[in-house]
């Protein structure tokens, strides 16, 4: 129901599943339920602290649960809503935990990491998987600005408009030719990050 909202949603049915989800897909928010088959949402959020301090987590709770809805902040859950829960209260929550959070990002931190995917805006070095990327001043710039962007479609004027400061009129194709370049040297040899929305434009994600 989330996706009729606007939220690309990824979905686990038990807390190992889970733990693995929100380490591949890098969420921007955990929506988490008390009760699991294996491991308790306690457990989850413990395990997912590891991998991201700073992703918000939403517990669904039991109506009368009140020591689950203590013990899910206390362990470093950011909010909860009870069962039964209207989809509009979830997305009004989840809304606020994601805009609490932007807001607490650090503005002054250099290193941007999308799946395997990792961009250093101090020192200009890109890896995949822990190898070293060399790019191009315009193709760093490309790069940087989808990484700013994950899972987000960004179309050729809005990349144009960011990368190379002004409109290039009929001249569109030189966004098609600097992706192409990027994804020699991005998805060389990986799983796809760099994909095409045929009339949209273009969106950088964690590779499946």
């Amino acid at each position: 129901a989330l996706r009729y909202e606007g939220w690309e949603v990824q979905t686990a049915n038990d807390g190992m599943s889970a733990v693995r989800t929100a380490r591949d897909f890098t969420p921007d928010a955990v929506v988490l339920d008390m009760m699991l088959p294996d491991l308790n949402g306690l457990e989850v959020l413990a395990r997912l602290r590891e991998q991201s301090a700073s992703v918000p987590v939403l517990f669904l709770t039991a109506k009368d649960a009140v020591e689950d809805r203590v013990a899910g902040l206390t362990a470093g859950g950011d909010d909860y809503v009870t069962k039964p829960f209207s989809l509009e209260e979830v997305v009004a929550r989840l809304r606020g935990l994601v805009r609490r959070n932007a807001q607490h990002v650090d503005p002054n931190r250099s290193q941007l990491s999308v799946g395997d995917l990792t961009l250093d805006e101090d020192s200009h070095e890109v890896a995949r998987a822990g190898e070293e990327i060399s790019l191009t001043a315009t193709e760093f710039e490309l790069l940087r600005y989808l990484m700013r962007n994950p899972r987000r479609v960004l179309s050729k004027a809005q990349i144009l408009d960011r990368v190379w400061s002004y409109d290039f009129g009929g001249q569109a194709n030189v966004v098609e030719l600097y992706i192409s370049y990027l994804r020699k040297k991005v998805d060389a040899g990986h799983k796809p990050m760099i994909h095409t929305m045929r009339g949209a434009g273009y969106v950088l994600k964690p590779a499946e």
